[in-house]
């Protein structure tokens, strides 16, 4: 960058030409009331003498002593005024260099750290201490580092996952491909079923990933209109009963006998449910239960997931919704997936309007998952207080 398109030299050239211009219009405005104001509209009296002596005007301009004394006082005038400039000018430099300092060289840190970050060294920031915009700035750029530098250490770790995922599927069915090659296994049907089994799993893999890159690009289509949400939950409930029981979690459905009609997308609803509920279910044991309710929680719909499972430690609540974030950080994928399926929960509540969090009181004592659902535009409570009663539910 060449000098002259610096801030700094841009400052100083403000301030300079506004001194500049200052001491212009000052030494003439001077020199113009110095000539017409002091000498030729007001003359000069000595009081009661001027009765004797008369104006000094007059006695000046017989005496022949008007001009050198008028060249003296503009002289004197000129050198205050030169030497005012000059006091201003110097005065000018150093505030200039000062403010362009303060202003510049935070600057000049930050352009060196963002474009240190758009190299990927998410681990550079900035030190400005100062309460000005620039702190905030700088202090806005720091954010955006620890951003950068959290998704990019979940994306390596979710590259090492999906590589150890993906290897082991891999290994398994080359292996048994190798052995009935090769005539040291025999091909039975168990040999199939176990290898369908293996690509399974790889397939369920990549439909994870592709459908969090959808999700995050909003490429999914999302087509709200008035639904019976106790419905819903029933059929997925009913779909899931036989899962949990094979491994003797029980399965309670708590809803609302006069639940409202929610303004969703109910293919979205499903399948926020279904992830929903296998994470319940991959984390409550034998003998523990998963427990859905819905209540109307003025103005919105509320669901909730309720499990006697393994619950969450405080400092992993507020990312258990992240991409790649996983509470188990175990690479199995029944301990805890690959860390996507919360991550579109997310994305799909958001987008319809509502919110989702989790709540847990700690490491054994179970997890609850909370999201609330929009109500059809124009329904009020008037419509449906009424036919609400405190209490009332209806069993599954």
């Amino acid at each position: 960058m060449r000098w002259h398109h610096q801030l700094r030299w841009k400052l100083f050239a403000s301030h300079l030409i506004i001194v500049v211009i200052a001491d212009v219009v000052l030494i003439a405005t001077a020199l113009f009331l110095a000539r017409v104001g002091l000498v030729e509209v007001a003359p000069l009296t000595l009081g009661a003498a001027a009765a004797e002596t008369g104006p000094l005007r007059d006695l000046a301009a017989t005496e022949g002593v008007q001009t050198p004394l008028l060249r003296q006082f503009q002289t004197v005038l000129q050198q205050a005024l030169l030497i005012s400039g000059f006091a201003a000018l110097t005065a000018a430099v150093i505030v200039s260099l000062f403010v362009s300092k303060r202003i510049v060289e935070p600057l000049y840190t930050l352009s060196i750290v963002s474009r240190r970050l758009a190299q990927g060294f998410y681990r550079e920031r900035t030190r400005i201490s100062s309460d000005d915009e620039i702190a905030q700035l700088s202090q806005s750029v720091n954010q955006l580092a620890d951003t950068l530098d959290r998704t990019e250490q979940r994306r390596l770790a979710l590259l090492a996952d999906v590589t150890h995922e993906l290897r082991t599927p891999l290994a398994t069915i080359s292996g048994y491909m190798e052995g009935l090659l090769d005539g040291v296994i025999k091909p039975e049907p168990q040999t199939f079923n176990l290898i369908l089994h293996e690509s399974n799993r790889l397939q369920r893999l990549i439909e994870d990933l592709e459908l969090l890159s959808r999700v995050e690009a909003g490429q999914i289509p999302v087509v709200v209109r008035s639904m019976n949400l106790r419905t819903l939950l029933q059929g997925v409930v009913t779909h899931f009963e036989p899962i949990f029981q094979a491994n003797q979690v029980e399965l309670a459905l708590d809803v609302e006998a006069y639940l409202p009609s929610v303004w969703s997308d109910p293919d979205r609803i499903d399948q926020v449910m279904i992830n929903v509920l296998s994470n319940a279910f991959r984390y409550t044991p034998s003998g523990g239960k998963v427990t859905v309710r819905a209540v109307y929680a003025n103005p919105m719909v509320k669901v909730s997931v309720q499990d006697t499972g393994v619950g969450i430690a405080a400092e992993h609540l507020p990312h258990v919704f992240e991409r790649f974030y996983r509470v188990d950080k175990s690479r199995a994928r029944q301990s805890g997936g690959n860390g996507i399926g919360l991550a579109i929960v997310r994305h799909l509540i958001d987008v319809q309007g509502g919110e989702i969090w989790a709540e847990s009181a700690g490491p054994g004592t179970g997890t609850t998952i909370s999201f609330t659902l929009p109500i059809p535009p124009g329904a009020s409570e008037a419509l449906l207080q009424p036919a609400r009663q405190p209490g009332a539910v209806e069993a599954p």
